[in-house]
């Protein structure tokens, strides 16, 4: 078992395109950490440098105590699952497990154990004379675990393992996988650009963009203490509701102020934004901060407004709903107990206490500090 050290790295290529930037991630021993962001954002390249499968523009990566810049993949005692399962379409199930260990020509004794052994731990020791074809996705997929499993390695890379199955199955394999990081106590580096897998699954998970690294955290520090407008609007679905207006004083007390609504700031949040009076900023509230008025009790710091309801989405163990207060729009998550009537104008309820606030130029929080105390 290993820590994994990534230094100062970036990826340059030929044509001058950036695809890592400066990025500096200290993965501790045992840990499951989880790259994301959307396509194109470096976190396959950062996965395949670590591998060794792409080559550093400059930096260094650290396996263990070890600088494995200049190491051969097969040297660097990672194992890697990738998207399309890679299985040899003319061997068995075991062969395709066993195939790592026979290379390093282990003894036939202890690859029949380690690979039954896998097997058991993955629930396909039924199928291990079958063959790819015969097998369903999900199937494929833990026999490409069970062949990286077997080899016992420091490092587990993962790259987007499970963006080939249905919902059911993407869901499934997100349980088994994090049972298997449990038993197997290994260092484990995800890469997906799927926030639910990020949220659900991760001991910590770092956000990317654009090659930078802009966040790294446990998910639900992520979620409710987002350092900036990128990371804010991209973690959590609907996504984080954001209005551009200003700060106004009025009768001793703060307000953000748009040309369409106004509220009152929490309390406690006035020392953080002080400065800020009469200059423009970013509001932003969660979907699950915004209440029919009729159901508030939840929300802390309460503030009414009157808004159209202009679509509702059933969703069973909720309502997705679609506001507009004069042409300023947002999307609120409401407790089914009773549906809004589309068309109609109702009152709606945020809960200031959960709200955020972010510099327009710069589009840091600026409530990082207060959040971080």
């Amino acid at each position: 078992m290993a820590q994994v050290k990534l230094k100062d790295l970036n990826k340059t290529y030929d044509n001058g395109v950036k695809a890592v930037i400066d990025m500096n991630i200290d993965i501790a021993d045992k840990e499951f950490v989880i790259l994301v962001g959307p396509s194109g954002c470096g976190k396959t390249t950062a996965l395949r440098m670590i591998a060794g499968l792409e080559t550093i523009t400059s930096g260094e990566i650290y396996i263990g105590e070890k600088l494995v810049n200049d190491v051969l993949p097969k040297n660097r005692d990672i194992a890697m699952v990738f998207q399309n399962y890679a299985l040899y379409p003319h061997m068995t199930v075991f062969d395709n497990m066993a195939f790592a260990l026979k290379l390093r020509k282990t003894k036939k004794s202890v690859i029949d154990r380690e690979v039954k052994e896998a097997a058991r731990l993955l629930d396909i020791d039924k199928l291990l004379k079958r063959k790819p074809k015969e097998l369903s996705g999900g199937q494929r997929q833990r026999v490409a675990l069970g062949r990286a499993i077997v080899r016992k390695p420091q490092v587990f890379l993962f790259d987007e393992p499970l963006s080939n199955l249905d919902a059911k199955l993407r869901v499934q394999m997100r349980a088994e996988i994090i049972k298997l990081h449990k038993e197997l106590e290994t260092t484990m580096i995800y890469v997906t650009h799927d926030q639910v897998e990020a949220m659900t699954m991760a001991d910590r998970i770092v956000i990317i963009k654009e090659g930078i690294v802009h966040q790294i955290d446990k998910p639900l520090s992520v979620y409710n203490n987002p350092n900036n407008l990128f990371v804010a609007g991209f973690i959590g679905s609907p996504a984080m509701n954001q209005f551009k207006g200003k700060l106004t004083q009025e009768n001793g007390k703060l307000y953000f102020s748009t040309k369409k609504f106004q509220v009152q700031v929490y309390k406690d949040h006035e020392k953080s934004l002080q400065d800020y009076e009469n200059k423009e900023i970013v509001f932003g509230i969660r979907p699950e901060d915004i209440y029919d008025a009729r159901f508030n009790s939840m929300a802390e710091s309460p503030q009414d407004l009157e808004a159209v309801c202009e679509i509702v989405e059933p969703m069973g163990n909720e309502f997705h709903v679609i506001l507009n207060i004069d042409e300023d729009k947002m999307t609120a998550r409401f407790d089914p107990k009773e549906m809004p009537e589309m068309g109609k104008t109702i009152k709606i309820t945020f809960d200031m206490a959960r709200g955020h606030y972010f510099d327009t130029e710069s589009e840091e929080s600026l409530l990082k500090e207060l959040k971080s105390e």
